[in-house]
């Protein structure tokens, strides 16, 4: 069959690009009020993790839109802690995702730490590591959280049905995340089809690889900016203004440190995470003074009407 029969398929039947868009054109998408970009801050793991990002956003004038918090598992908190982080997450007008249960090799399957054990992903393992994820969400929901994680796409298909049936509320969101291991356009498609609210690429994308993507969706990326070291360490904040350019809507994503395990694992000292919850700020502020020299006309609101603000 000749290849040309696959192209002109691609082409003229579906919305896919068949290359990575190297022409870089610019996303004629944005949020809901405008905005073309806006801040995620990873790894806001405890209350007093959240109140000193706060506080040093506030010193900063730096606005964050969300925080990705509890990545060790918010079944590591006690119900009075998660209901005033959702309380503080409230007062500030955060939209917070939270991972429900550990995960990786942290619960009592090893295969994923392994030295190859990691190309098999992040999936949920049985049954039972469903349910303890739905009853760690029934707990979250109850505390007044809003947002989830999502490790798998089997999991996506279950709580999309759960909050298209109105089992859970309607205004909850998914993100799914990194760890499912996305980063075509193809996977991104399918991603927004089962119900994604919006979705974290693969870490190391070029330019051209967003924009293929976004020519494709029109759900929000969630694009790393600073990237911890275990994953890469890269650091892209010059790139922010075409991030933002080629990618909108999207969230510009902060988590850097060693690795996942010194920063989210349940012995961690709470003095590292509290020094990177500042830290993160700081890189937050040098990318948005990246996107203002970059010359593009990009919008950034305060806060936006989708955000899925705890409700406690």
């Amino acid at each position: 069959m000749p290849f040309e029969k696959i192209e002109n398929y691609i082409n003229e039947k579906t919305e896919f690009p068949l290359r990575d868009r190297y022409d870089l054109p610019s996303s004629e998408h944005t949020f809901p009020d405008g905005s073309h970009y806006r801040i995620e801050i990873a790894g806001m793991e405890t209350a007093n993790n959240l109140e000193i990002m706060t506080r040093e956003a506030e010193r900063r004038k730096v606005p964050v839109h969300r925080v990705i918090g509890m990545v060790r598992g918010a079944a590591m908190v006690d119900f009075a802690e998660l209901k005033y982080y959702a309380q503080i997450a409230a007062d500030n007008k955060y939209e917070v995702i939270i991972n429900p249960v550990p995960s990786r090799g942290w619960d009592n399957g090893r295969q994923y730490v392994t030295s190859e054990g990691y190309v098999s992903g992040m999936r949920l393992r049985g049954s039972d590591k469903v349910y303890e994820w739905l009853k760690e969400l029934d707990r979250c929901l109850e505390a007044g959280i809003r947002g989830f994680l999502i490790p798998d796409e089997g999991l996506l298909y279950l709580v999309n049905k759960l909050r298209a049936d109105g089992v859970i509320p309607d205004d909850v969101k998914f993100k799914v995340s990194v760890f499912a291991g996305h980063g075509n356009a193809y996977g991104a498609k399918l991603l927004e089809d089962m119900g994604a609210d919006s979705f974290n690429p693969l870490g190391d994308l070029t330019l051209p690889m967003l924009a293929s993507i976004r020519q494709t969706v029109k759900l929000p990326l969630d694009i790393y900016v600073s990237l911890v070291e275990s994953m890469g360490g890269f650091q892209r904040f010059h790139e922010c203004g075409d991030i933002a350019r080629i990618s909108a809507p999207v969230y510009f994503k902060i988590e850097p440190g060693r690795s996942e395990a010194e920063m989210y694992n349940s012995w961690v000292d709470n003095n590292l995470l509290d020094y990177l919850a500042a830290h993160r700020v700081r890189i937050a502020q040098i990318c948005m003074e990246w996107v203002e020299r970059s010359g593009f006309k990009m919008v950034m609101k305060e806060k936006g009407d989708d955000l899925s603000i705890p409700k406690p």
